[in-house]
């Protein structure tokens, strides 16, 4: 599965750790991040992370185009609700597409470990069959 790992800068040590908690499971899926994100991913777990540009200079609209193309199964968003942050909008929108799409999102930890031990148990096959029946979306010139 295609799974995206996203957080806001108080976040990020809350994400690296759950990911190394959890990283025998992530080292079996595809894995993309933001930015800096993907970066402290990649260098505090040794994980191979696909890196986009991060969240305020278009990271999350990045990951927001694979899910509206149907590529993109899994969101771990770990969110600071008490910081304002500069791309809000961007924010929204993207978790507006995750329930457009109905694309599983955790943006807290407790959402997060419920995902995780889904996913470890193999509770989201349902995936996998609408992307045989959906595929992704072309655009006619």
């Amino acid at each position: 599965m295609k799974i995206a790992l996203i957080a806001h800068d108080k976040k990020k040590d809350d994400l690296v750790r759950f990911t190394i908690a959890y990283q025998a499971i992530f080292q079996e899926h595809e894995l993309y991040a933001t930015g800096t994100t993907g970066k402290r991913i990649i260098n505090e777990t040794g994980l191979d992370v696909i890196r986009f540009r991060s969240g305020p200079l278009g990271g999350d609209q990045q990951i927001g185009s694979m899910i509206a193309n149907n590529d993109m199964d899994l969101i771990f968003f770990f969110r600071d609700p008490l910081t304002a942050q500069p791309h809000e909008p961007d924010v929204s929108a993207l978790i507006r597409l995750c329930d457009v799409y109905s694309i599983p999102l955790a943006t807290n930890m407790g959402t997060a470990e419920i995902l995780i031990k889904g996913l470890e148990r193999g509770d989201f096959s349902w995936r996998i069959v609408a992307k045989k029946e959906e595929g992704p979306i072309h655009f006619d010139k």
